[in-house]
C-alpha cells in the first residue's frame, strides 16, 4: 500500500486522474465487449475498473472523499461521453452537451474549493 505521509497533494491528484483514466478504459472495454460478445473484453474491464478503485483509494489519502469522488465521476462521465462520440460514433444532443458543460463547470468549482 502506498503511503502519502511524505507525499504532497500533487501526487494525490495524479492518482485521481489515473483512476479516471482507468475507469474510462474499463467502461470502454465493457461497451466494446457487450457489442462484440468478447469475454476477453470483460476481463480487461474488470482489471481496469479494479485498478480505478485502487487508484481512487490512494487519492483519498490527501483529497477529501467527496471532492475526489465528484471529480472522478464527473470527469469520467465527460470523458466517456467523448469516447462514445469518437469511438462508438454516437451523437450527443445540444441539451446533453450543455449538461456536460455544466457538469464540468461544477467540477472546476468543487475542485478549486478543495483546501490543501
Amino acid at each position: 500500500m502506498f503511503s502519502f505521509n511524505s507525499r504532497n497533494l500533487v501526487v494525490a491528484w495524479l492518482f485521481l486522474f489515473s483512476a479516471i483514466a482507468a475507469e474510462v478504459a474499463g467502461t470502454t472495454f465493457m461497451a466494446n465487449a457487450s457489442r462484440g460478445d468478447s469475454f476477453q473484453g470483460y476481463l480487461l474491464m474488470a482489471a481496469a475498473l479494479a485498478a480505478s478503485y485502487y487508484l481512487l483509494s490512494q487519492a483519498i489519502g490527501q483529497i477529501s472523499i467527496g471532492i475526489a469522488y465528484a471529480v472522478w465521476e464527473g470527469v469520467g462521465l465527460a470523458s466517456l461521453s467523448l469516447v462514445s462520440v469518437l469511438v462508438f460514433k454516437e451523437e450527443l444532443s445540444h441539451s446533453e452537451m450543455l449538461g456536460l458543460g455544466l457538469v464540468m463547470m461544477g467540477i472546476v468549482c468543487v475542485a478549486l474549493g478543495e483546501e490543501s
